[in-house]
């Protein structure tokens, strides 16, 4: 009976793990699609689309058509929250992976302001918008993905695993717009360059699905299936039974979601036309913190296991409020030394907050709502943080861009997800519930 026992668990842990293989390469493809328009605005946007309308609007055009990827999210998480709440977590995830890798191959394919005028800017415009979408429920469906599998003890480290897309798809992006100059004239580089990190959105797309086809459904949604749980209107019935629960995880969300856009928008650019450096060197700071990453986040996750998520999150809210300042202010003179340590730093605390969100949010709400509730509630959170470039972006353009004008900024968002976190921390469930 023993052997049975431990042959089952052996067998179930196997399984857990290809799922959260399935889920991580899934969430490193958005991320990779949504941080190379990122990087795309902070560089390229203004001169190939929107060339009429100088510098700053153009870079302010830019910023705006990528604030445009958040503000779609609330939409694709109502709909595919939905769907996964009623129809399973797999089946919607196989269907935002599609959207999202036909969006971003479709940009490579875009004419420019040279070439076809206003269109290619209109065309861009909503191709972003279906990003969005598609990310709107991508990121909670790949949370219960992998939670939802793994069993008890394992489960705020499944939750933070699927986070390492995002620093995935961000050191992807950047090693690429980091190779493209070394290998292009800048000619050839805004002729055609900028187009291959999009069309290689195409082949990744492929593996991607070729995973996700190739798992089962999470126990804890059959389990909902098998007792006639599913809610009809998901997302209503979490905001009837869960209002408070709603507005908490988006707080929570904000910071680790927000400080990506700060970082890898919005300073990328203030740090190459303001503080004239390289943008080389700005790209290769964000990829080795994005490298660090990938060792802290599951070792944040192990950590939630034994602290709680929603501790984690708010220690990392704390910790990011309290270098807010400094880091800016250091940034102002920085050498090179300086630059990574300001982005490892700079990252290492809104990492925490980001590592153990999944989990956080994971258990603020029931099985059979779960997926239309974190979706919504990280969409939101989301939007904020889409327009943080350009609130930025004007903040520095009102303080004569002062060298505090981001940190207020990033201090504001520190102190939303604190307070939200310290108030999740009693309203948390098991992920059982149903």
């Amino acid at each position: 009976m023993t052997t049975q026992l431990h042959g089952s668990r052996v067998t179930n842990d196997r399984k857990a793990r290809k799922v959260l293989w399935a889920s991580l390469v899934g969430t490193s493809l958005e991320s990779f699609d949504f941080y190379v328009f990122s990087y795309l605005s902070a560089f390229f946007i203004g001169p190939l689309f929107f060339e009429p309308l100088g510098v700053f609007g153009g870079t302010l055009s830019a910023f705006l058509a990528n604030a445009l990827g958040f503000v779609a999210r609330p939409l694709g998480a109502i709909v595919f929250g939905h769907l996964g709440d009623r129809f399973g977590r797999r089946a919607a995830l196989i269907i935002t992976i599609t959207i999202m890798g036909v969006a971003t191959g479709a940009i490579g394919l875009l004419p420019d302001y040279a070439t076809a005028g206003w269109l290619g800017a209109v065309l861009l415009v909503g191709l972003r918008l279906v990003q969005g979408l598609s990310l709107g429920g991508e990121w909670g469906g790949a949370v219960l993905l992998s939670t939802e599998s793994a069993r008890p003890g394992r489960r705020a480290l499944y939750a933070a695993v699927p986070q390492l897309g995002s620093p995935v798809g961000s050191i992807v992006s950047a090693a690429l717009y980091l190779a493209l100059p070394v290998l292009l004239s800048e000619a050839d580089l805004l002729a055609w360059g900028w187009r291959v990190p999009f069309l290689a959105a195409f082949p990744l797309l492929l593996v991607s699905l070729w995973l996700r086809y190739s798992i089962d459904e999470t126990p804890i949604f059959r389990e909902v299936v098998a007792e006639d749980r599913r809610a009809r209107l998901p997302l209503l019935q979490a905001f009837r039974q869960r209002p408070l629960a709603m507005l908490l995880a988006t707080g929570a969300a904000l910071l680790g979601i927000g400080s990506y856009s700060l970082m890898n928008t919005y300073t990328l650019n203030y740090g190459v036309t303001t503080l004239n450096f390289d943008y080389s060197q700005l790209l290769l700071a964000t990829t080795i913190g994005g490298l660090l990453q990938l060792i802290t986040i599951p070792l944040f996750g192990f950590w939630a296991e034994r602290i709680g998520s929603a501790r984690v999150v708010l220690i990392g809210a704390i910790g990011t409020l309290v270098v807010a300042f400094p880091i800016y202010a250091l940034l102002q003179s920085a050498s090179f030394g300086i630059l990574v340590a300001m982005m490892i730093i700079g990252g290492i605390l809104p990492t925490l907050s980001w590592a153990a969100l999944g989990g956080l949010m994971t258990e603020l709400f029931a099985g059979r709502f779960r997926y239309a509730a974190i979706s919504f509630a990280y969409a939101v959170a989301a939007i904020i943080s889409g327009f943080v470039p350009a609130v930025t972006l004007l903040l520095g353009q009102a303080s004569d861009y002062a060298w505090w004008h981001p940190a207020v900024v990033l201090a504001a968002m520190s102190v939303i997800t604190a307070v939200s976190a310290a108030l999740a921390i009693r309203r948390t469930e098991p992920i059982d519930v149903l």
